[in-house]
């Protein structure tokens, strides 16, 4: 794939036909970078290493379809961001940020430079891009414009501006830039959005999909995993046998009473044609450990039909199985009837469950991680961990990290069953996402399509299954982070574990806008989110009028004395609407339905609950001599005293934290040579625990 120069090619003056190419990046053990010389195509397959979500062919840079000098043109840009701190480059006055692109970029950068030659060769200019005018150059980004979309053009006005950085070191750079002083995105108009563009997965495809991808993992994986298991033990003990052999070895299974025949289902799809009878008779004959080429079964045969009735006769008493396995685990089916998740599951059919089974596992790792999709193809076998007492898993970080180190994502055991099952599935000696089949050309799978196939697959056999159908939306991976960073941004401190879990570098103590972007809400789930959100804070309200109706203590403080007389007006309300019949229900559903209706303010948290009235904030500390942000309504969560707010409620179960929290103070003020400040800062904070203990204790 590589070849050297043509003889007539010209020479850069810049860098040497025997260089290096790769003098910035950390190459494979025993690996040779390519020359800057060879003038085809550089191969980094088995130089660089190469993420798993790519194919070899993307990890190579041809440099095709140019004319000698835009070849040597194509080679030097990416001699220069291959290396941006080359003692040359510098020379040259040319000074880069020191981290290399990577090769995704350069192939790209060489898209760009193709496409410049092509609307040169049609406009008939010059094959020397120096030669072109100021105006040539923009009526090359007219057109790209009515070909693709603005975003997509930028990159190549880019391309352009940067053979004109680089003149010093080209050897046929551009003496101007057609756009001075001015961006890409200035001169296509192009305004930076502040919300982040990635789309969610919209709920009613979201619900389903997690759905159907758990149960795959967690109830049709173990069938299909020990039907694996089974059908390559079958491989392991067939025999080529004689005749007679063949006929004592089927005597033999026919007389075991566990002996069952695998038959096929009428309505599978894999069953031949022009098939006479129910029995899959090539299943039986590995069954019976009998080579391929075995001819026990053979209709053409006397002895072969002899042997065949013999079987049938097995069938009409009922001693049958579903294909491999003798019984598949039993699924409730959306016309109310209940039977296996697949109606026969044969050696054919093995393959195309492998492939829906690693299908899934990968959407619930992509979709429940908050992981790239980079990221979770670099998952390797026996990369789950513990880390700081929680399961985790290890991967490789690529994006902006040249370094390419290990990072850790916490994970939840399902995520954990999903890395194991596909583990399991792969053929491939490293990676837990590969492959399925042995005998597969490429080692390798896309994953958006991974996504579009297990939804294509799940709908087309959901009647059997029983599984919910998926509407139609079109998927991707980074779709799934996106959606689970928003999901999660309703929980405390969420903003910070969130950043940590998207792997999103943080100048200060909070995450960065990106990962604000992330969690910003989405129409699609407002009312969902609103109505979950609200049913779940009753669900809270509702166990705490059972409490306080037990007798009970549901926590200390004025907001708590407030709550106990709103359940007592409850309860009063309620025998006298029982006493004038004005209920006919029983007296839980009458005092719960008048809990809902009656409006109540109670936020629920770690450390504390607040009942902050947002139409009469009266005693709220985290309002006084506060600025509001504009449009802001509720407490400043972030300004909360429980110890001195009259909102504030600390039910029992916060106690513990705050005892646990006093302990901890009181160790750490223990502490000799402890700093005057830091101190005087420990002393106040135990100081106002106390005053919350105190406060709250009966």
């Amino acid at each position: 794939m590589t070849g050297r120069q043509h003889p007539l090619a010209p020479r850069s003056s810049v860098f040497a036909d025997d260089e290096p190419v790769l003098q910035s990046l950390p190459l494979l053990a025993g690996a040779s970078s390519p020359t800057f010389g060879e003038s085809t195509c550089w191969d980094f397959n088995g130089v660089l290493r190469r993420p798993a979500s790519h194919l070899t062919g993307q990890w190579r840079l041809p440099f095709t379809d140019l004319s000698l000098g835009q070849n040597l043109l194509a080679r030097e840009l990416a001699m220069i961001e291959f290396n941006p701190r080359h003692p040359a480059v510098l020379t040259a006055g040319v000074h880069l940020p020191p981290t290399p692109r990577k090769v995704p970029t350069q192939r790209a950068r060489g898209q760009v430079l193709r496409a410049l030659a092509a609307f040169g060769a049609t406009e008939d200019l010059p094959d020397d891009f120096g030669h072109w005018s100021v105006e040539d150059f923009h009526r090359y980004i007219t057109q790209r414009r009515c070909i693709t979309d603005d975003t997509a053009v930028r990159a190549h006005i880019t391309v352009v501006k940067l053979l004109h950085q680089f003149a010093p070191v080209l050897t046929t750079g551009l003496p101007a830039d057609p756009w001075p002083g001015q961006t890409g995105a200035k001169v296509l108009g192009l305004v930076r959005e502040a919300k982040l563009r990635t789309a969610v997965v919209e709920p009613g495809t979201w619900f389903p999909l997690i759905h159907a991808a758990w149960t795959y993992v967690d109830v049709f994986g173990p069938d299909i995993l020990r039907a694996r298991a089974h059908w390559k033990k079958l491989q392991t003990t067939r025999r080529h046998l004689g005749a007679a052999q063949q006929r004592r070895r089927l005597d033999a299974w026919l007389a075991d009473p566990e002996s069952r025949v695998p038959v096929w289902h009428p309505d599978d799809p894999l069953r031949h044609p022009r098939a006479t009878t129910p029995v899959n008779w090539a299943l039986l004959t590995a069954m019976l450990g009998l080579g391929n080429t075995s001819n026990l079964f053979a209709p053409g045969t006397t002895a072969g039909r002899l042997a065949r009735a013999r079987v049938t006769e097995m069938v009409a008493a009922g001693r049958t199985q579903p294909g491999l396995l003798p019984a598949l685990a039993a699924v409730e089916r959306a016309d109310g009837t209940r039977g296996p998740w697949r109606h026969s599951l044969h050696p054919p059919a093995l393959w195309i469950e492998y492939t829906a089974l690693r299908n899934a596992a990968f959407v619930l790792v992509v979709g429940l991680s908050m992981m790239r999709n980079i990221e979770v193809r670099d998952i390797l076998k026996d990369s789950v961990v513990e880390y700081y007492g929680s399961p985790a898993v290890k991967a490789t970080k690529h994006k902006l990290d040249p370094d390419l180190p290990v990072r850790h994502w916490w994970i939840i055991e399902p995520v954990a069953k999903a890395i194991a099952t596909a583990a399991e599935l792969s053929v491939d000696a490293e990676y837990a996402f590969a492959s399925v089949q042995d005998k597969s050309p490429i080692n390798h799978f896309d994953s958006s399509d991974a996504i579009t196939c297990f939804v294509r697959h799940a709908n087309n056999n959901r009647h059997v299954t029983g599984l919910p159908q998926i509407p139609e939306q079109k998927l991707a991976p980074h779709m799934f982070r996106r959606t689970m960073a928003m999901l999660t941004r309703e929980f405390p401190g969420s903003e910070i574990a969130v950043g940590m879990q998207l792997k999103h570098v943080a100048t200060r103590a909070l995450a960065n806008t990106t990962t604000q972007g992330y969690t910003e809400p989405s129409p699609a789930w407002a009312q969902h989110l609103r109505t979950a959100i609200s049913e779940r804070r009753f669900e809270r309200l509702a166990e705490l009028f059972a409490a306080d109706g037990r007798g009970e203590p549901i926590g200390y403080g004025p907001g708590a004395d407030r709550l106990r007389e709103t359940f007592a007006a409850i309860r009063a309300k309620a025998a006298e609407m029982r006493a004038t019949t004005q209920a006919q229900r029983g007296d839980l559903r009458v005092e719960l339905d008048l809990l809902r209706r009656t409006r109540l303010s109670v936020r629920f948290g770690k450390l504390n609950h607040c009942t902050m009235d947002d139409a009469n904030p009266v005693g709220a500390r985290c309002l006084e001599d506060a600025i509001v942000p504009e449009g802001h309504h509720g407490p400043l969560i972030d300004r909360c005293q429980p110890s001195r707010c009259a909102n504030s409620i600390i039910a029992p179960a916060h106690l513990p934290i705050w005892t646990a929290e006093r302990a901890s103070l009181t160790d750490l003020l223990a502490t000799r040579k402890l700093p005057t400040n830091r101190r005087a800062l420990l002393t106040e904070q135990l100081h106002e625990v106390d005053r919350v203990i105190r406060r709250n204790t009966p």
